[in-house]
């Protein structure tokens, strides 16, 4: 089973997004990866994984990952937030977290809970996301 798996970093957390990347290549493989604009950069640069790029976070991309949340086309969310750094964006940040909530997609927020999720991914962990995706609401045309 393929999921759709966020990608986000922080600028002083997106090196230890690409090592944790490099480290779980094979289980992310497979997987459809999006990622804000220069975080997916620089996974796509340090690894042979495709990545669907959006635009950087204070730029908007926190905001398309959370349009596809509320349209049931995410699965799990890795976003290494650095703590102790005030972002411009916040608010963003802010609702893309709580669209989370209220969708009930997992979220990590950090490499220990990130670890966590990708081995219940190796795992198979994530088939009760194909019973959310056969009650996928129609949209109908666009």
């Amino acid at each position: 089973m393929s999921i759709h798996i966020a990608l986000i970093a922080h600028d002083r957390k997106k090196e230890e997004m690409v090592d944790f990347v490099i480290a779980y290549e094979h289980v992310l493989a497979g997987n459809q990866l999006y990622a804000t604009g220069t975080t997916g950069q620089r996974i796509m640069d340090n690894t042979s994984l495709k990545v669907h790029r959006f635009m950087s976070g204070p730029m908007g991309g926190d905001q398309q990952i959370g349009a596809l949340i509320a349209v049931n086309q995410m699965d799990l969310i890795v976003f290494l937030r650095d703590p102790l750094m005030a972002q411009p964006h916040e608010p963003d940040i802010t609702a893309l977290l709580r669209l989370a909530d209220v969708h009930g997609i997992p979220v990590a927020t950090n490499l220990a809970t990130a670890e966590l999720l990708i081995k219940a991914l190796e795992r198979g962990d994530f088939g009760w996301r194909e019973l959310v995706e056969k009650h996928k609401p129609d949209l109908g045309p666009a």
